[in-house]
């Protein structure tokens, strides 16, 4: 099942519920980012009106096993006249495995605008090579995604470089692509800390901030983006990245923060 077959399931279901399949696993867990995305589809259906996600803070409490239901559950902690804040919680087996503090934010006049700074310099997607999808060796979510590494180093080589990432979008073209599609596709990015490492060990997020700039740029069903990580701080086997996403008009999209726990 692609992403949109998933989204649909998800949809079409009766109580707010899917089964991640094995081959969206990354390694004994389901995929991060397409747990948050179900989350935030299931927060966006229980807004009143039509408010754009502005923020959306996220915690990975326990692993989500590939092959049983998850099912996602909302409460609107408060509605104001601008601002929606809604909890969401990812449910396995009576169990929270993932929740999301949403923030929901209609546009106000303001006397304040500041532009973002412009995208780094990168060759364009059709001259890097695409990273090849290996069975078994890497996480088997991969296989629905194009990656083309433009900055840093692969995980594993020892690198001592402080950032880390470049071209991505999906297997696959949407008909819309939205926030939902944009969370599911930011964390397909290892963490920014493991090129550090010299042999392939456990790593995983602890904890996900991501930011949307709004309006939303436009974004085309089967546009490339960009994605560029900066590792501030790691030690202590926990690592503090910060990122940012442009799309391919170089315009600011999104910005993520990670803190990652890393066994090595």
């Amino acid at each position: 099942m692609n992403f949109t077959a998933l989204l649909q399931a998800f949809d079409q279901s009766a109580n707010a519920s899917v089964t991640i399949p094995p081959e969206w696993a990354q390694g004994r867990a389901g995929y991060g980012g397409l747990l948050a995305a179900l989350v935030l589809r299931g927060m966006r259906a229980t807004l009143s009106d039509a408010r754009p996600v502005r923020s959306l803070a996220i915690t990975f409490v326990g692993p989500v096993q590939p092959g049983e239901p998850v099912q996602v559950q909302t409460e609107t902690l408060r509605e104001g006249r601008a601002v929606t804040q809604v909890l969401g919680r990812a449910v396995q087996n009576g169990q929270t495995m993932c929740i999301v503090q949403g923030s929901f934010g209609a546009g106000r006049e303001s006397s304040v605008n500041v532009a973002a700074e412009p995208a780094p310099s990168a060759p364009p997607a059709s001259e890097c090579q695409r990273t090849p999808y290996v069975e078994g060796v890497m996480p088997n979510f991969l296989r629905y995604f194009d990656t083309r590494w433009t900055f840093g180093d692969y995980p594993c080589t020892n690198s001592r470089k402080r950032e880390m990432g470049g071209w991505m979008r999906f297997d696959e073209t949407f008909e819309q692509f939205d926030e939902v599609h944009l969370v599911g596709l930011v964390d397909v990015w290892p963490p920014a800390v493991l090129p550090h490492l010299k042999e392939r060990a456990p790593a995983s997020s602890l904890t996900w901030t991501i930011e949307f700039v709004q309006p939303q740029p436009a974004i085309a069903g089967d546009e490339w983006l960009l994605y560029k990580a900066t590792i501030e701080h790691a030690r202590d086997g926990y690592g503090h990245c910060a990122a940012m996403v442009w799309n391919a008009a170089g315009e600011l999209v999104a910005i993520s923060r990670q803190t990652v726990t890393v066994f090595g």
